[in-house]
């Protein structure tokens, strides 16, 4: 891929958040909202990041091959405890590819990774508070039901770690780390739907943290 096309391409993967967000007022969304429950980092933070660590997972810079798997459009909007959106929230995915590996060194099937498959994203989100990932659809590895592991930094408030699941994955019911979460609203709020899109799926994922911060 080209420098010209590479560029390109970044451009239209950030102007699609801007296009596709809807936003909320602040007010008419804080009796409603649920703050996402934290969830453990796991020991699969990759231990080395990759070059590339754009917000498109399906293809690394300058290999024409895309990766394995379902395309997912993962979006959403990182929120403060009054439901205004949080700029300048650095967001980090990352997640197992197509057969089951992380890109970790300790990850289990190393000889099987999907070299195509970048494995970690980041994204910082502007005024609306949106982030947006192409990814693919997360898969179950022994012991796991699907599932793709956050991370936010944002502004005044200190690392917050959670997961987002499959809604209507049998695994979710045997899954101890999701059932972690006993309170079902809280539980509840971490499960999305994986919706048929044109070229895969979209999902989306909101984002609220439990804090409102200092003016």
């Amino acid at each position: 891929m080209t420098p010209d096309a590479f560029r390109s391409r970044r451009r239209f993967l950030g102007g699609l958040v801007a296009g596709t967000m809807t936003v909320s007022a602040p007010w008419a969304l804080a009796a409603t909202l649920t703050p996402t429950p934290r969830q453990t980092e796991g020991p699969f933070y990759p231990d080395q990041l990759p070059l590339d660590r754009d917000n498109d997972l399906v293809r690394i810079r300058d290999r024409d091959q895309a990766a394995a798997g379902t395309i997912t459009h993962l979006r959403g909007r990182i929120l403060d405890a009054r439901g205004a959106p949080i700029r300048n929230a650095v967001v980090d995915i990352w997640q197992v590819d197509r057969n089951g590996v992380y890109l970790h060194r300790g990850s289990a099937g190393r000889a099987q990774r999907d070299a195509n498959f970048q494995g970690f994203g980041r994204f910082e989100t502007g005024a609306d508070g949106a982030y947006y990932f192409r990814t693919i659809k997360p898969v179950p590895y022994p012991g796991r039901t699907p599932h793709i592991h956050f991370a936010v930094n944002a502004p005044g408030a200190e690392r917050f770690t959670t997961q987002c699941y499959v809604k209507g994955e049998p695994l979710n019911e045997r899954d101890g780390i999701l059932n972690s979460i006993r309170e079902p609203r809280a539980r509840a709020a971490v499960i999305v739907e994986f919706a048929p899109a044109a070229d895969g799926l979209a999902a989306r994922f909101d984002i609220v943290l439990g804090y409102t911060p200092v003016a």
